[in-house]
């Protein structure tokens, strides 16, 4: 018990720290975002100083702590930076009092919006004007002798917590029934869990490798410089981010989407830990929709751009039709599995989930309730019974289960779509025959889950577990980490992120948070609520085309073992995550088939140290500029993870 006590101790201690941190650095200093990965640096970071503490403590004969200790710390940070950062609390607060604040007479947003709007959902008076004050004072900071408005916040919070409780309890859920599956059955490697596994592991084997180090030494010096150059601009700067369409402006390839090499050397690392074959379907299928780009507009096609992603509306809607696809074949491949657990739950056999961290039993049960709970706030929120089961299932089912998948098999850093449920729903239904009711509701359901999939906590559980499965620990100990975890950081991070606007305003923090998510689906919704719907055209025919294309990669890969093609990569071609982390994929394939072809898997082993060191290093630096940032104000140089 005092263990434990002592464990709870330290990780609650250190979700404060990270909560400022990553408060601060994608906030304020805007150039380093810390938290947002399925792996944050700051998690890793604060592992590390933890170890150099604990390695110390050990050293002078004082009590340090066990690997399974050191692991529960980590997953409480874990799950802190991910609700710290796009997880919950960057996203929540600005879209609660964005569209008071940005309402005007030539969006007329307050006559659109303002009456559908449940007044315990906001902290602002739904029956007042735009720009109030609360509002305002969000946005531009608080004037002499005034202090943050902290009551009128309370009422919102308590009731989006049942919400997001309900989402939340849905992830665990799923996590626990999914992971004998993937883990055991299907054998997954969890990629986002290997290096704090290093890290945490009592043989101390990483830390005396000497490629770790050089991995290590590299990303270090390399910000290092890029810092100097930040505070000295007479010296040269290593380039990390290389823009590509400036190079394409000749017709055709003018109509190539956003297309940017970031060179990130923890994406490296991450990705040469990763089969090749999957390797190369991710970077394949992304150069072929950029090719695909070019090559329709030489045709005299109108491209046409996906209405909230940095992709295009063939690329987009193929990508809707292999998730879907994916989906049900994961389904396919695991009802073995599922029929025991639902025999469990159902029929009341032998749970053979007793060793999870919550019984089968109760975990179908508890995630039918938590369904139930979130389609029936959001009914009462104002949205019609259908489609806020409509929107909670696609999210879940959908969305929710493939950017896992791509975590657990294919180790993408960022769990990112390019689609909603409502660009499924437009397929075949009219989105201005919704009503004002239901699309105000979605503005603030998609701003807050659907769009940006970033710090997603499913992927949270399910390396959280492989992690104590690696190391030995009783999983029924997660539960209550998880749980403490997520409420520290949510009052810690909520208390942070309300006192950041009104001291410094909104208007000078980062603008993606509250002048883009927080206003994007209001701004995307106006014109369905003003008459002004356009349909999609050729976007039924890119999604056949993504479901049946998606189906024989699936039939491919079942039959022939010398496939190349993994669906996954198709279904990622216009995410962001491939959009950002396509070049370190190409890199790492490059690195990794080489090295297998010429060394063998001796080789690939014993390089491996070197690329870990590398994700290490770069997590490291953004981290250290962060404080540095916060201590002296320097100027810090960008990190290529955007």
């Amino acid at each position: 018990m005092r263990s434990y006590l002592k464990v709870l101790g330290i990780g609650v201690a250190g979700i404060a720290a990270v909560c400022f941190i990553v408060s601060y650095a994608e906030l304020v200093s805007q150039k380093i975002q810390i938290g947002f990965l399925q792996l944050p640096p700051i998690a890793l970071a604060m592992l590390f100083l933890l170890l150099l503490v604990n390695g110390a403590a050990r050293r002078l004969h004082l009590v340090g702590l066990s690997p399974q200790e050191l692991a529960l710390i980590y997953c409480m940070w874990l799950l802190a930076a991910m609700i710290s950062s796009r997880g919950l609390i960057e996203r929540f607060l600005p879209l609660l009092v964005g569209v008071n604040y940005y309402a005007e007479p030539t969006n007329g947003w307050d006559r659109l919006y303002f009456g559908f709007i449940k007044p315990p959902l906001v902290p602002w008076d739904t029956h007042g004007p735009a720009k109030q004050w609360l509002t305002t004072r969000f946005f531009e900071g608080l004037r002499a002798g005034e202090g943050v408005p902290w009551l009128p916040w309370l009422i919102p919070f308590a009731a989006w917590a049942v919400l997001v409780g309900a989402v939340f309890f849905a992830f665990l859920c799923l996590s626990v029934i999914m992971r004998r599956q993937w883990a055991d059955h299907e054998r997954l490697t969890f990629p986002l869990a290997r290096l704090p596994l290093e890290m945490v592991r009592g043989d101390g084997d990483f830390f005396r490798n000497r490629l770790t180090w050089l991995g290590f030494a590299l990303p270090t010096l390399v910000y290092l410089f890029n810092g100097l150059h930040m505070s000295f601009p007479t010296l040269p700067e290593i380039r990390l981010e290389i823009p590509l369409n400036e190079y394409l402006r000749a017709y055709p390839w003018d109509a190539v989407s956003f297309l940017t090499a970031y060179l990130s050397f923890a994406g490296i690392g991450f990705f040469y830990l990763l089969p090749a074959d999957l390797l190369f379907s991710f970077w394949f299928f992304f150069a072929l929709g950029k090719t695909s780009d070019g090559l329709l507009n030489s045709q005299g096609v109108t491209i046409q751009g996906m209405p909230h992603a940095a992709a295009n509306l063939h690329t987009g809607y193929q990508t809707v039709g292999a998730f879907l696809v994916l989906s049900g074949y994961l389904f396919y491949t695991s009802w073995p599995h599922f029929r025991r657990v639902l025999a469990a739950a159902f029929r009341g056999r032998e749970d053979p989930g007793q060793d999870e961290i919550i019984p089968y039993r109760a975990a179908v049960w508890g995630l039918l309730v938590s369904l139930a709970v979130a389609v029936g706030w959001c009914h009462l929120a104002g949205m019609s019974l259908w489609l806020a089961a409509f929107e909670l299932l696609a999210y879940l089912f959908v969305q929710a289960i493939i950017m896992a998948r791509c975590t657990a098999e294919g180790g993408l850093l960022m769990t990112e779509g390019s689609f909603t449920p409502k660009d499924i729903l437009a397929l075949g239904y009219p989105l201005g025959t919704l009503g004002p009711a239901n699309l105000t509701t979605l503005a603030f359901l998609d701003g807050m889950f659907t769009r940006d999939l970033r710090g997603m906590l499913l992927t949270g559980f399910l390396d959280a577990q492989k992690l104590g499965d690696e190391l030995g620990l009783r999983r029924r100990r997660l539960l209550s980490v998880f749980v403490i975890a997520i409420v520290a950081a949510a009052l810690f991070a909520g208390v942070m992120q309300l006192y950041l606007p009104y001291h410094l305003g909104a208007d000078n923090l980062f603008g993606f948070g509250y002048r883009q998510n927080a206003l994007q689906f209001f701004r995307e919704n106006q014109p369905l609520l003003q008459g002004g719907e356009s349909y999609r055209w050729g976007a039924l025919g890119w999604f056949g085309f993504g479901v049946l294309f998606t189906t024989f990669l699936g039939i491919m890969r079942m039959r022939f073992s010398w496939w190349p093609l993994h669906p996954l990569g198709y279904a990622m071609m216009a995410s962001w995550a491939t959009i950002v982390f396509w070049a370190p994929i190409f890199i790492a394939w490059v690195l990794k088939s080489l090295t297998v072809h010429y060394g063998g898997m001796k080789s690939y082993n014993r390089v491996r140290p070197f690329f870990l060191g590398l994700i290490l290093g770069e997590f490291m630096a953004a981290v250290t500029w962060t404080l540095l940032d916060a201590a002296f104000h320097l100027p810090v140089p960008r990190l290529p993870w955007p």
